[in-house]
């Protein structure tokens, strides 16, 4: 009996979870995998953009090359260039006679737009880092603490009910004390599940999340609208024909009325307008399913987590319109299931504890580790039985 007592002993201290209070802080994270896709995705893609059109105007000179007369010598040959690079119009005659004048400007302001784009995709992070992640870091720091203490409290509470059965000399007695504890819910420790309750009842970390996916889905349609009202319109349209007679060479006979220039730079313009509506098309539906996340519980967490005492949300059905701070935090609590050390603990006692179900009323961990430790979780039959006779 000794040897069966210090090997169940042996059992629940190595049940017990490490205390990692120091190390739990760095390793936390306060963004979702897919939030975090999604960030370097609408942020760096169009850095990367802008480095590539920057490197190609510095790589081949200028972004124009005009025709010029043959008559012009080098330097007027380069004030073309320039000056139509600066005024980039396309001038049309129509059928009136009539010059018509076409601005080409998205072309020069393709670097900057891109910036614009990369520092507008990350408001809603900096939004979610000072409105949410203070808030957030404090609620998964205590809620895992707490997961964790609850579970080694149920295997503390198996092991002090381990020594007091050892210790009693009547067997009577430990049982009576033992359903009456359960009877008046001595094992239970409700301050988790009150302050989960208490979140379901709570929007700030909810309505963050989604203006944050809110708002990239507002920035990703002005994003579409610029590309194709300003650039499909000049996508395609290599030459154009600029006019240099402004000025004081607005009287010169020798200079001609219009030049026709080639945009050397209109392949890279290309690439980065058609490759940016093609990236954010492909991220419109992922930042739709990121928030059609918010529209169902994680139920599996919850269950496993069902073996702990007093954290019956499930079983209680407390749960109600998912959209709320609670469902936010369960989401986090998934991203950071490395730092739960009792999950994998709780998993495994699941799995067994299905296996058991049919021979033993097994509802907590406290239930499956009094049996597993050498102690029935009910009163035997043989004592019940016993009482029976005595009391006819």
């Amino acid at each position: 009996m000794s040897l069966a007592h210090t090997a169940a002993e042996y059992m629940l201290s190595d049940a017990l979870l490490p205390d990692r209070r120091v190390s739990r802080l760095k390793g936390l994270r306060l963004e979702l995998p897919l939030d975090k896709m999604i960030k370097f995705i609408t942020v760096g893609f169009p850095l990367l953009l802008m480095s590539l059109a920057f490197a190609q105007e510095f790589s081949s000179g200028s972004p124009i090359s005009c025709f010029s007369p043959s008559n012009f010598s080098v330097r007027q040959a380069a004030y073309v260039d320039s000056s139509c690079w600066d005024s980039l119009a396309h001038h049309k005659q129509d059928e009136a006679g009539q010059y018509k004048v076409k601005s080409l400007w998205p072309h020069k302001a393709l670097p900057y737009s891109l910036l614009a784009l990369a520092v507008a995709m990350y408001l809603p992070v900096l939004l979610w880092q000072y409105a949410a992640v203070p808030a957030l870091s404090s609620d998964l720091l205590f809620i895992i603490s707490e997961l964790d203490k609850s579970y080694n409290r149920s295997i503390r509470l198996v092991q002090h009910m381990l020594k007091i059965r050892q210790k009693s000399s009547d067997p009577h007695v430990f049982w009576d004390e033992l359903e009456k504890a359960r009877k008046e819910r001595y094992f239970e420790f409700p301050l988790l599940e009150r302050y989960l309750a208490c979140k379901q009842r709570s929007h700030s970390l909810v309505a963050t999340y989604l203006l944050r996916n809110s708002l990239l889905l507002i920035f990703t349609s002005v994003t579409y609208l610029y590309l194709g009202h300003f650039h499909l319109d000049v996508l395609f349209q290599e030459e154009f024909s600029c006019s240099i007679k402004t000025g004081l060479l607005h009287d010169e006979t020798h200079v001609p009325d219009l030049i026709t220039c080639r945009l050397t730079s209109l392949s890279v313009f290309q690439i980065v307008s058609l490759s940016s509506a093609t990236i954010y098309t492909i991220l419109v539906p992922v930042i739709i399913y990121n928030l059609t996340r918010l529209c169902r519980w994680d139920k599996r967490l919850l269950s496993i987590y069902e073996m702990l005492p007093a954290f019956d949300l499930l079983s209680r059905k407390m749960l109600g319109c998912p959209i709320n701070d609670l469902n936010v935090i369960l989401l986090f609590l998934r991203a950071n299931i490395s730092e739960l050390i009792s999950f994998s603990w709780l998993s495994v006692l699941c799995v067994l504890k299905d296996t058991t179900t049919q021979k033993h009323n097994i509802d907590t961990v406290v239930d499956f580790m009094t049996l597993l430790a050498g102690l029935e979780p009910s009163k035997p039959k043989h004592l019940t039985q016993q009482v029976c006779d005595e009391h006819p």
